[in-house]
């Protein structure tokens, strides 16, 4: 079967743009965000209180600046890939809010329908995470920390990844509790579990659907500038 090609540059901006949609599907079901995202969301929910322009957004790459001086501090140094993918955070916390404004006019009264929008938020997230998965543009903070992490300590890349997950989770966790009291979860729900559950999984599935389909090629000569930044 010949394949059809794919600009990985146009992963790169369909991925985004894909992940910000999910992601505010899944905020409009209320059932709980993805655990990568759920302490970014946590601190929007707190700050917009008092600070209007606070958009989850603006929390997004707020929180993955703080990531980024994070690395610097751990890795004891700091490269241009660690801008990049700054610049990417802030395309994507851009195009998330975006996607707020039209996501919330989706009718959310029931269980069945925050159930259809939260199931349809996940499948589009690992949609968008496939993609990007196929572009050689530097990736949002999370990625680019957890690949950082795994190749300074040696750990396996997926080890690496669960044990950020996990600790991402508890501190949405920990940071609801701080915020809203222990009786009241914000953002870490039982969907959060689920997400973590079948994500994974999910995104193998559809990065073996658009292998067979897809041949992703570079149309701009960008991948050296980009691979010498890291």
């Amino acid at each position: 079967m010949n394949k059809k090609v794919f600009p990985s540059e146009l992963a790169y901006i369909a991925g985004l743009v894909i992940l910000a949609l999910g992601t505010a599907l899944m905020e409009r079901s209320d059932l709980g965000i993805s655990m990568v995202v759920a302490p970014a969301y946590v601190i929007h929910l707190k700050l917009v209180t008092v600070l209007p322009f606070w958009s989850f957004g603006v929390s997004e790459y707020a929180f993955q600046a703080f990531l980024i001086l994070l690395l610097s501090l751990i890795l004891r140094r700091f490269r241009r890939s660690f801008l990049l993918s700054f610049a990417t955070a802030v395309l994507y916390g851009t195009l998330l809010d975006i996607a707020m404004k039209p996501a919330a006019w989706l009718p959310a009264d029931t269980l069945p329908l925050r159930i259809v929008w939260f199931a349809l938020g996940t499948a589009v997230c690992a949609l968008g995470v496939a993609l990007l998965f196929n572009t050689y543009l530097t990736p949002e903070a999370y990625e680019l920390f957890v690949k950082e992490i795994a190749q300074k300590t040696g750990k396996g890349l997926g080890f690496v990844k669960t044990v950020y997950d996990i600790a991402s989770c508890l501190t949405g966790i920990a940071l609801s509790f701080v915020f809203f009291g222990f009786m009241h979860f914000e953002g870490v729900k039982w969907g959060t579990l689920v997400c973590a559950l079948v994500n994974g999984p999910l995104i193998g599935l559809i990065s073996k659907g658009l292998s067979r389909a897809f041949e992703f090629r570079d149309a701009l000569p960008w991948r050296r500038f980009f691979e010498e930044t890291r």
